[in-house]
């Protein structure tokens, strides 16, 4: 019979942490997935699962140490007194704690959360773990398997994703699903829907969709603030005016003061998009002045009018 010391490779003084780190490597080495067709792997990885069984519960590793049960947790002399070798419980005549007798209703330990950290958390990182017929030694069994996980691209319009606006989502199995976007949507963010992948005898696994926001003709995003750039006529930017300008919420009206050049900036408030705190960036409108196609009028009027003013002054040096 194998010593837990021995088979998970520390010393009889080990600390928790030492136990712990040593079953994590062995059991990363000898994982039935990683070893499908070594059946020594396989029996070797139940005997580390057990020892760490063992050495990881404080007071069955204290019973060990003094020799009263041995490395499957049985003790090492059951019928020793009062002819059947049952240990009263504290709760009164005749109780026993079943763990003292032969191992015949041992305390369950869920391994699932562990072997999901080791291997990941698809379903294939529990099935198959090793023990015969399909369990641990000792009783133990591994959490049934639960479905696979689906991936989905869903591709929204930018403004939709600026302004959140819930989008339709039609899953493998057929069934549609209205999706309300986060706070703080980007390229890339990635939404979770339990129990909306295949099916599986732990239950169904998710569906991980993907947002993918389409480019806009109009509109860029720059981090939360959406830009564009609005042409105006000379008239409009010289005498200013009241212009129509398009936002992802629709049209607003906006002032261009009088004397506004290109490359000016005007900012709409709360036009951008969405901030984790539910906030929202501006909209940043550039203005481009536009010349008329036809420029034979506007020189006529500008016959002897020349602007003294230099705007390329401080591009020399």
């Amino acid at each position: 019979m194998a010593d837990p010391y021995a088979t998970l490779g520390v010393a009889r003084d080990a600390s928790e942490k030492e136990i712990k780190s040593a079953y994590r490597k062995l059991a990363k080495e000898l994982h039935p997935d990683r070893n499908a067709n070594n059946p020594q792997a396989a029996e070797r990885f139940s005997r580390v699962t057990n020892a760490y069984d063992l050495l990881s519960d404080a007071d069955k590793r204290a019973r060990f140490d003094r020799g009263e049960i041995d490395a499957d947790g049985n003790p090492t002399n059951p019928f020793a007194g009062m002819g059947g070798g049952f240990r009263h419980a504290a709760g009164g005549p005749g109780g026993f704690r079943a763990e003292e007798f032969g191992g015949f209703a041992q305390e369950g330990v869920d391994l699932g959360d562990l072997f999901e950290g080791l291997f990941g958390s698809g379903g294939g990182a529990r099935a198959g773990m090793g023990g015969r017929q399909g369990g641990f030694r000792g009783g133990f069994r591994a959490p049934p398997a639960r479905g696979a996980d689906v991936q989905y691209r869903l591709r929204v319009p930018f403004t939709d994703a600026a302004t959140r606006t819930e989008q339709r989502i039609t899953l493998a199995d057929g069934k549609t699903v209205d999706l309300k976007l986060p706070a703080g949507v980007e390229d890339g963010t990635q939404m979770r829907l339990r129990g909306k992948g295949e099916a599986g005898p732990g239950g169904a696994g998710d569906a991980l969709i993907t947002i993918a926001i389409e480019p806009h003709r109009v509109f860029r995003r720059d981090g939360d603030d959406v830009r564009m750039e609005l042409p105006v006529t000379l008239d409009e930017a010289v005498r200013g005016a009241r212009v129509r300008v398009p936002t992802v919420d629709g049209p607003v009206m906006m002032t261009v003061k009088p004397g506004s050049s290109s490359g000016t900036v005007l900012r709409l408030r709360g036009k951008g998009f969405s901030r984790k705190d539910g906030t929202r960036g501006d909209q940043l409108v550039t203005l481009s002045i536009q010349l008329p196609a036809d420029v034979s009028e506007l020189a006529a009027r500008l016959e002897g009018w020349r602007d003294a003013s230099d705007p390329r002054a401080t591009l020399a040096g």
